[in-house]
């Protein structure tokens, strides 16, 4: 019994290992089995099926038109960067959208391909440009890092053997949805998944930092931010080892220790 449990246990390491894939912008090693062009196309979908459900603000309006111009300077600034870096085919099959929805929840995500979605509960706590290219950033920065595609991944390992995300649809496709949902952000896990969303969370703050000072926003209106974040749902956190999130203290410490570096290095004013 003991040899067969090292056996199997032997066998789903080598299985993580070749399934594993360096990513180009973080340099780090990631659990990689579904193809970025298949969640590109489950997120489209979701994305269309989200705008649809829900109360998309005018493109009209002062708020979208604020949003979209903070986004879409990040998003030139990421292009120009990858390009720099020689990393242009990474955003193969991206098909960048902005929109606002009504909602006072204070969120923002960013799904596969680059489907963007700001609810109006955040404006008032960024308050400003600066702010608001941090939280557009943080949250680009997962997307581009694929630290969903690195999540689902883990689910479809713990939960359905390590299928292919082909196969899991075909034949789980209820299940290969909640996979889909909790691994962007709908829905919570208590478990062996929290540590690695506390480290994707700090990993997309500090590439978001360097996205937002790229598109000419100063980075150190992060702190003043995630200040305003505590105060504002203070009475109302779980412990930071239930939470997918880091504690804002953390945060903000960390933060702090790659501010002046990359205030120095990548933030360029726009006149």
């Amino acid at each position: 019994m003991k040899k067969i449990t090292l056996m199997l246990l032997a066998g789903a390491t080598m299985f993580s290992v070749i399934s594993c894939n360096r990513n180009a912008i973080t340099g780090r090693n990631q659990l990689s089995l579904v193809p970025e062009s298949e969640v590109q196309a489950m997120a489209f979908t979701e994305y269309k099926e989200f705008l649809s459900t829900n109360s998309v603000v005018p493109a009209s309006s002062s708020d979208a038109a604020t949003v979209k111009r903070v986004g879409n300077r990040i998003i030139d600034a990421i292009k120009n960067y990858y390009n720099q870096q020689g990393l242009s085919a990474e955003l193969q099959g991206y098909s960048w959208e902005i929109n606002v929805v009504n909602n006072k929840e204070v969120n923002a995500w960013c799904m596969p391909g680059g489907k963007i979605v700001v609810y109006t509960g955040l404006l008032p706590v960024t308050q400003n440009d600066a702010s608001l290219a941090v939280v557009m950033g943080h949250e680009i920065a997962h997307a581009l890092a694929k630290h969903g595609s690195e999540r689902m991944s883990q689910g479809l390992l713990q939960q359905l053997g390590g299928v292919a995300l082909s196969t899991a649809i075909a034949n789980k496709p209820a299940q290969t949805q909640n996979l889909f949902n909790s691994a962007y952000g709908i829905g919570t896990n208590v478990g062996l998944m929290l540590p690695f969303s506390r480290k994707n969370e700090l990993e997309a703050d500090r590439y978001g930092l360097m996205f937002s000072a790229l598109a000419g926003y100063d980075p150190r209106e992060a702190i003043s931010f995630w200040q305003r974040m505590a105060k504002a749902s203070s009475g109302a956190k779980q412990p930071e080892f239930l939470s997918t999130h880091p504690a804002d203290e953390t945060r903000i410490a960390e933060l702090n220790k790659i501010m002046n570096d990359t205030y120095t290095k990548y933030y360029r004013p726009v006149k």
